[in-house]
């Protein structure tokens, strides 16, 4: 009985993914270090080092089919206004769906005052999609059109953003997939609804200096899309000594997180988070886990390295 829950919640999942307009971009918990991937006007403002990160997310683990997400960026100031980034998203559910997004990240950066400074930005690269339904079995009697033929599509795809930040805070507005896409044409007759949605995204964030050893950090993200509501993501992270940081987050009506990061070394930073469900999903998955990975390689030719650590 229990596999056969599960086997229907994947095959709602993968409905709602290539069936609906919903919102189909893949959620991070650590928003706030996957920046890169959210908004092409990410700025660190810092000619000396390239960023590296990597991001992986399972969710609603224990689920048959349930999504994984995987991210990685590098990003490069290239001059004092230009910085230049590569972002990618590989999106899976259950081995059928795949979806890869490839892009090149471009930022403007003017300066408004000695210490604050408007970035503006845009992506530019392509959006691979593909299904495999071979084994994929349904027990309803009259099965689904769009569940007969397998998937492989290519296209074209831009984004674009502004970020507005200082030495403590950040307020970012974004829609990194600007083109829609029809993943599912007329089959037999039957109409194909399968558009990818543009998303909105709204990110901001504030560093409280306490004292010395203690900074804290609230952030939030919002995401929108036509016909669904508005997801709105809240944070606080505690950050000591500038190497060890932990915090708690709440997903309005979805979940809530526990997060934790730390310094290996100055320039190498690794984290964690998990999600709780609070949904009725939440009888059939164990929540939700993320990794990531940040590094920064100094490419000045002086030795060490007395950077300010990486807030955003």
């Amino acid at each position: 009985m229990i596999h056969k829950i599960k086997k229907y919640i994947l095959t709602v999942i993968i409905l709602f993914v290539v069936k609906v307009s919903a919102q189909q971009d893949p959620q991070f918990t650590h928003y706030m270090y996957n920046m890169s991937v959210l908004n092409p006007a990410y700025a660190t403002d810092n000619a000396d080092v390239i960023n590296f990160g990597g991001l992986y997310r399972a969710q609603w683990v224990g689920i048959e089919g349930a999504p994984t997400t995987q991210t990685f960026f590098v990003h490069k100031p290239v001059s004092k206004r230009v910085e230049l980034g590569l972002s990618i998203i590989h999106d899976e559910i259950g081995n059928i769906v795949n979806e890869n997004n490839i892009f090149v990240d471009f930022a403007y950066v003017l300066p408004i005052s000695e210490t604050v400074k408007l970035s503006l930005g845009l992506k530019a690269g392509v959006t691979l999609f593909d299904t495999n339904f071979n084994g994929f079995i349904l027990n309803d009697p009259l099965p689904d059109p769009a569940f007969q033929n397998n998937i492989s599509r290519s296209y074209p795809n831009v984004g674009v953003g502004t970020y507005l930040f200082g030495s403590n805070y950040y307020l970012g507005l974004s829609a990194p997939n600007l083109m829609t896409s029809r993943h599912i044409e007329t089959i037999n007759g039957n109409p194909g609804s399968g558009v990818e949605a543009v998303h909105f995204f709204m990110t901001g964030g504030y560093v409280f200096q306490i004292n010395d050893n203690i900074k804290i950090k609230p952030a939030f993200m919002s995401k929108a899309v036509e016909g669904t509501p508005i997801s709105i993501d809240l944070t606080t992270n505690v950050l000591i000594n500038n190497k060890f940081e932990a915090g708690i987050g709440y997903r309005m009506g979805d979940a809530v997180s526990g997060l934790a990061s730390f310094y290996i070394t100055p320039t190498f930073r690794m984290g964690y988070s998990y999600d709780y469900t609070l949904t009725n999903l939440s009888a059939f998955n164990s929540g939700s886990h993320e990794v990531f990975l940040l590094f920064d390689l100094n490419t000045s030719k002086s030795k060490g390295y007395d950077k300010s650590p990486r807030f955003f």
